[in-house]
């Protein structure tokens, strides 16, 4: 039969079949949902429709371009695990790649970006740093003659650092290797899940919001964990029940 989104082949609002007094038209067609999902078997379908366009229906990406607006860069970077989305949990739970869906991204283009254009590191903590240092001076000249640059580039990032303002929020993703980003592009008519990187108060939003489902997933588990501790509870109680009962019948047709 196949879907159709016209009101002819559709019931009423009551419940009533119409009669259908027409046959369906090609216009009035509708497709299955693409439903991406995130996987690194990439299938990308090539889909003809009307007019002669084509549209590419994605069912599996797991990588995507991610823009990085305070800064004007974009790299192409690995989506690594969808965590929120506004519409519906279960897309979080079957990790559905749709538009406006909040993923967590590979920070290691951005992180690379970043020391080349500024010569800053972020995201690294002071151990690290000191363990990277002794392994640097290990290693001996081949390492020391990677890192020499011309005074040139020394006063270009110079420069750069002078007006350099990075959010305490990124800086503390970029520790952890993963950030926050929005995917606004749409994996179902386009092939391809782009989308940004979260800044601001966005970013503050969707931390707040994740902040908040981690504490109502600890709430559910307690909850859970007190209900089965009460089940069983009610069962040792009436086993008990029936033990005190059956105890007491005993003794009384005994006296009988």
């Amino acid at each position: 039969m196949g879907i159709s989104r016209d009101s002819m082949h559709k019931r009423r609002a009551t419940g009533g079949k119409k009669k259908a007094w027409r046959k369906k038209r090609k216009y009035e067609l509708g497709r299955q949902p693409a439903n991406t999902k995130l996987s690194s078997n990439k299938t990308v379908r090539r889909i003809r429709v009307r007019g002669g366009n084509v549209k590419w229906r994605a069912l599996r990406l797991d990588t995507g371009n991610y823009s990085w607006g305070s800064e004007a860069a974009t790299r192409k970077t690995r989506i690594l695990d969808v965590v929120y989305n506004a519409s519906n949990n279960e897309l979080v739970r079957t990790q559905t790649l749709v538009k406006s869906a909040i993923v967590q991204v590979d920070a290691a283009p951005f992180k690379q970006w970043y020391l080349q254009h500024y010569g800053v590191e972020v995201g690294r903590k002071k151990k690290s740093a000191a363990a990277s240092a002794k392994k640097e001076g290990e290693d001996g000249e081949a390492a020391t003659e990677e890192v020499k640059k011309s005074n040139h580039v020394l006063r270009k990032l110079e420069k750069r650092k002078q007006n350099r303002v990075l959010d305490p929020h990124i800086e503390e993703q970029f520790g952890g290797g993963r950030l926050l980003a929005c995917i606004s592009s749409r994996p179902g008519q386009c092939g391809r899940a782009d989308g940004y990187i979260l800044e601001g108060k966005e970013l503050e939003f969707y931390m707040k919001k994740l902040q908040k489902k981690k504490g109502q997933g600890c709430c559910l588990r307690y909850c859970l964990s007190s209900y089965s501790l009460y089940q069983n509870f009610l069962k040792l109680l009436t086993i008990h029940q029936q033990i005190i009962s059956f105890a007491t019948n005993s003794i009384f047709f005994g006296r009988g």
